[in-house]
């Protein structure tokens, strides 16, 4: 880095960032760090009264910091994804809807190489709205080059590091057990909450049938969806150990594959998991109703991304499972099921 006259600085690269400043109209930066002067330049820069600027000089093999986020993000951006522009050295994934992919051990490879970074959010967290995932930067103003390539040769070794695997549009039945919403003594509140869920998430619940404690007439419920063409079916109500509780006997009585009964994550231990053919069948418990984020929100946005979520994925959830309960939920902002 060396002071330089405006008029000898064509070509060189800015150290910071230089203000203009019109009283009462205009204050902010007239040219970024890290721009590259140009002859046109020169007039500008003694108009705001630099006569001299602070410049780097790029030796052989050294690239600036801009350049080398660039090179980073273009190297390890996936489907899904669009790039910021570059603002102080930094570039941000932003991401479409959809489940956020993180290769996690890419991702550790390229952060093992000294100077470079690249954060990114949990893998796995769902994206129902577009926003910034991840970003890279590296640590100096000036990198050594061969640390840039260290990066580009990783990521040439995977399809991506990080991306979107968008949600592909399901109809959804929707069968809703108990005799007391059967015979109209409570009015169903589980039918809106479900509705609202898949919707974020693009897909759309085809119908709700409503069924008494009697498993064959849920059975036969869950099997009508699928004849007319459900690509998932959930069944709402009767997950607990209660004897009328009979949701779990009649997901197994349509010849389904239990995946699991139960999940260790608070809320959403009575959860059911099932497969008749290609067809996901699920029990949910109460607390998908009453919670903003429950085991729904960590199984249905995977399965709508089309990833296979089997025994052993649900008991990893353990591991981050126990939701805090805060104040104020901002899920999927927050630790639960991470």
């Amino acid at each position: 880095m060396k002071t330089v006259p405006v008029q000898e600085a064509v070509g060189m690269v800015l150290c910071h960032d230089m203000t203009r400043i019109v009283p009462g109209e205009f204050k902010g930066p007239a040219f970024r760090k890290g721009h590259i002067i140009e002859k046109q330049d020169i007039e500008a820069l003694l108009e705001i009264g630099k006569e001299h600027v602070y410049v780097l000089n790029l030796e052989k093999g050294h690239i600036h910091e801009n350049e080398a986020a660039e090179r980073i993000a273009r190297a390890a951006v996936g489907p899904g994804i669009t790039l910021s522009e570059v603002s102080e050295g930094r570039i941000n994934f932003l991401a479409e809807p959809g489940l956020l992919h993180v290769n996690v051990e890419a991702l550790n490879r390229i952060n093992a190489i000294e100077e470079v970074v690249l954060a990114t959010m949990h893998n796995g967290q769902q994206v129902t709205d577009p926003r910034p995932v991840a970003g890279t930067r590296v640590v100096p103003l000036v990198i050594d080059e061969r640390k840039i390539k260290q990066v580009e040769a990783i990521c040439g070794e995977y399809d991506y590091v990080v991306g979107i695997r968008p949600f592909s549009h399901h109809k959804v039945g929707l069968v809703t057990t108990g005799s007391e919403v059967f015979h109209g003594r409570i009015q169903d509140k589980f039918g809106p909450v479900i509705r609202k869920k898949f919707k974020k998430l693009g897909s759309t619940v085809m119908g709700q049938r409503l069924a008494s404690d009697d498993p064959s007439m849920t059975r036969d419920a869950i099997l009508a969806f699928i004849a007319e063409g459900a690509q998932m079916v959930v069944v709402t109500g009767g997950m607990s150990v209660d004897p009328d509780d009979q949701t779990p006997t009649a997901i197994r009585a349509t010849g389904a594959e239990v995946v699991t009964y139960g999940s260790p994550t608070f809320p959403g231990v009575m959860f059911m998991l099932a497969k008749l053919g290609d067809v996901p069948v699920l029990g949910l418990p109460g607390c998908v109703m009453y919670y903003r984020a429950s085991i729904f929100d960590l199984v249905v946005p995977r399965l709508l991304a089309g990833e296979e979520v089997t025994r052993e994925d649900i008991t990893g959830m353990g591991h981050g499972g126990f939701c805090a309960a805060c104040e104020v939920c901002r899920y999927p902002v927050c630790p639960f099921g991470k």
